[in-house]
């Protein structure tokens, strides 16, 4: 289905599928119209997904690569206007292109900033694309000024100031052992007397040494024409500038050269010589910087790819055989509609041309678990619907109906979250927040329609008559949550100043390169390495703060060992451990480098997210409920991220970019359970049941307590594969969401609920407001 008109069709049809099924009440036809909907999208779905190795677009850190942040540098009086932007973009792209490389990335990021990521590059090549990459390739010609040599020697005598109008230029050549030699010094004009605009193309060549031919176009021919003629009548040489350096400053010996050729000899091997015609060529208006490097070998991909699966796989394994213990048939009906999310899921992201980066497996993972909390939230409904006394199937009816409501507002406050992710985060984070935006639409058409048909056609069937489950509270049993509300806030105040001290005296060491700036190494050896060893290796560089630490993946078994260092030393630190411990065989398999400027906008942008996020929280939550709620919401959202970040310090981790992604799922996390308990909560205020609103909220946590613990459960399994099994650049994203999800099950329960009512009694809530008119006390 390539055709653009018969996708267009196809969802056509489902959305007159869609808005058909919602429209019917007909038992048989809505299951009927829910089944063709079903096979429709899953086989969608596979045809786009197969085969995957050619449909599946992998991000950089699983496939191996480059990217670069760029950033252009603006004139001294002025901005960069988008022409130069857009400009920077073709000129790098074309850049790029000769490196020969396959779908190479290169978009614009805010209005002075370029990312450019390309894969597959070795570590030889990545030089190369660094040093091309930021090179402006300024050409000029400027004639020396004769008798340069005399000159030159006697106002470095002191006996004569150097002329108005010119400046000293060296000649410099680089040896075979790296070595910088001047070969030429040259009084050259200040302004240039020709400049490399009019060159239309540039290719190497060889004689007796590389060097790079030029094309000029018709204006150009004719001032280099000019240009040699004056050269050649004064006895001078015409130097060749490249950004501000000399290349080369040959003699007119024979005379105007009227052709409109020219050539640039000098110390160049044929490497060089190619990538200078390729940037003069395509030289940049602007000059540039390379604010951010992150490289990752196509080794630390693929052990990333193998870490990813077993982590899915292990939380997949885990979740599947807890739920269907303890809902039995219902959990095997659950299972149909997982299996069925993780096809739509993968389906939706090979239509798009989505990028499935190594934050985005986690986000996959991340799905599994809260795929399955649907499930239990309606399971747990339904479980009160046949306690009541209804008939099997109007029980499953009022269950999913019942539970639409609280599924759909738990999964829209996620979805704030993970849609601002989106648009304040880049590279691999944002392909965790997609995975996660489109896994939790694939679970809400999973468990509202896949499962509700797979209900209706197997008690048509005759397949079931009953429905059993385990039961992990006793539902007589009432715990008087809210009575002791003032110790639970004092043990949460208690965490809390702790958590915050905690992060307070670590001071800067909690922050990671990506805020705070620097080099990052991932090393790979051919044999065990210690961690004194390399810090003995590295004494000599009296470089401070090197931090190293190895780790281990449990699909390969493979050591790693990471360091992380200030800025631009990396160099410098595999070059001494390559001659320090030769014996190890030290491999680069990933290199970060990060600018103390992008840091810190980093962290502002972290910030304006955060930010964002709450306020999109706080008036959704308004409008779903009301203010006192929203109030309570943001208070147990704000205690489960600082506890959370504040262990994360006091154990000794560091925040970094992956960890603003962790931090977001945890304030979305939190507010999807506290949303459990509110629905209930409001759904008791509605109903006219009798007692003071603390008796209503304390039944309402009591009622939910089962499923709260039941969803935390099933989310803490899927992220614990993911802590074991996901390698070390996602463990610590999965220590941060477990606890996150801990503290913020504690929150939803013993927090969220007694804020609203001391918010209540302060000021009044429009439902709460009616209660207390009613004659429903506040308190008991």
């Amino acid at each position: 289905m390539n055709d653009p008109k018969i996708t267009f069709l196809f969802g056509l049809l489902l959305l007159i599928l869609f808005g058909w099924y919602f429209a019917t009440d007909a038992g048989r036809r809505k299951r009927i119209l829910g089944s063709v909907l079903t096979v429709l999208l899953v086989a969608f779905c596979i045809q786009s997904v197969y085969p995957p190795d050619q449909k599946l677009h992998l991000g950089l850190d699983l496939q191996g690569g480059t990217s670069f942040l760029i950033r252009l540098d603006p004139p001294q009086a002025g901005t960069l206007d988008k022409d130069t932007v857009n400009q920077a973009v073709e000129v790098i792209r074309k850049r790029v292109d000769a490196f020969g490389v396959s779908e190479p990335v290169i978009t614009p990021e805010g209005q002075d900033r370029i990312m450019v990521q390309i894969p597959g590059l070795d570590e030889a090549k990545i030089k190369d694309a660094r040093d091309q990459l930021k090179q402006v390739a300024h050409l000029e010609f400027r004639l020396v000024r004769p008798g340069s040599a005399q000159l030159i020697r006697q106002i470095d005598e002191g006996t004569i100031p150097i002329p108005p109008g010119y400046e000293i230029k060296e000649e410099n050549q680089t040896g075979t052992d790296g070595k910088v030699t001047t070969v030429g010094r040259y009084l050259v004009k200040k302004t240039a007397d020709m400049s490399g605009e009019h060159v239309t193309g540039a290719h190497a060549f060889f004689t007796t040494q590389y060097g790079v031919s030029l094309t000029l176009d018709s204006v150009g021919t004719q001032q280099f024409a000019d240009l040699t003629k004056l050269a050649y009548d004064q006895q001078t040489e015409l130097a060749i500038l490249l950004d501000g350096v000399v290349k080369c400053a040959p003699g007119v010996r024979e005379g105007p050269i009227y052709g409109g050729n020219a050539q640039i000899t000098g110390n160049f091997d044929e490497t060089e010589a190619r990538n200078l015609a390729s940037i003069l060529q395509n030289p940049l208006r602007t000059p540039v910087t390379i604010e951010e490097e992150r490289s990752v070998s196509a080794t630390l991909g693929l052990d990333s790819i193998k870490s990813g699966v077993y982590a899915g796989l292990g939380g997949l394994t885990l979740v599947l055989l807890f739920v269907i213990a303890y809902y039995q048939f219902a959990g095997l009906v659950a299972v149909v509609g997982l299996l069925v999310n993780i096809i739509l899921l993968f389906g939706i992201m090979c239509m798009f041309n989505f990028v499935l980066t190594l934050p985005g497996i986690a986000g996959i993972i991340l799905t599994i678990g809260l795929a399955v909390d649907a499930n239990v939230l309606i399971y747990e409904r339904l479980r009160e619907e046949m306690a009541a006394g209804k008939q099997l199937a109007a029980a499953i009816d009022a269950a999913y109906n019942k539970a639409f409501t609280v599924i759909f507002d738990a999964n829209a406050t996620t979805l704030i979250t993970a849609a601002i992710l989106f648009w304040k985060s880049s590279g691999p984070v944002k392909g965790f927040a997609v995975t996660l935006t489109v896994g939790i639409i694939a679970s809400v058409f999973s468990a509202m329609i896949v499962t509700r048909t797979v209900f209706g056609w197997a008690m048509e069937a005759g397949w079931i008559k009953r429905i059993t489950m385990l039961h992990l509270i006793n539902p007589g049993k009432q715990i008087n949550f809210m009575g002791r509300r003032r110790l639970w806030i004092a043990i949460s105040l208690t965490v809390i100043a702790v958590s915050v001290t905690g992060f307070v005296v670590r001071g800067e060491k909690n922050f990671g390169i990506d805020f705070r700036g620097g080099d990052l190494l991932t090393l790979d050896s051919a044999q065990p390495v210690s961690e004194p060893e390399v810090r003995s290796a590295l004494e000599p560089l009296k470089i401070e703060e090197v931090i190293q630490k190895s780790h281990s993946t449990a699909a390969t078994g493979k050591d790693f060992l990471t360091i992380r260092s200030p800025a631009n030393t990396s160099q410098k630190i595999v070059d001494t451990l390559e001659t320090a411990m030769p014996q190890a065989g030290f491999k680069v398999v990933g290199q970060d480098t990060v600018g103390s400027v992008v840091g810190k906008e980093l962290a502002q942008s972290s910030l304006w997210a955060f930010g964002l996020a709450v306020l999109g929280i706080v008036l959704y939550v308004t409008f779903r409920f009301e203010f006192s709620f929203a109030v309570g919401a943001i208070v147990a959202l704000l205690h489960d991220v600082i506890i959370t970040v504040g262990v994360f310090a006091i154990c000794g981790h560091e925040l970094s970019l992956i960890m603003v992604g962790a931090i977001l799922t945890i304030a979305g996390y939190s507010i999807n359970d506290t949303i459990v308990v509110y629905d209930r909560i409001r759904e008791g205020l509605h109903s006219g049941r009798r007692g003071s609103i603390q008796d209503i909220m304390n039944a309402s946590i009591n009622e939910t307590l089962s499923r709260t613990l039941l969803t935390s459960g099933c989310t803490l399994l899927s992220v614990l594969a993911l802590f074991l099994f996901g390698g070390a650049v996602l463990r610590d994203f999965a220590f941060a969401i477990l606890i996150g999800v801990v503290v913020g099950t504690y929150s939803s329960i013993f927090i969220a609920s007694p804020i609203v009512l001391w918010w209540s009694g302060r000021s009044g809530g429009a439902s709460l407001r009616a209660e207390v008119k009613r004659g429903a006390p506040v308190a008991a």
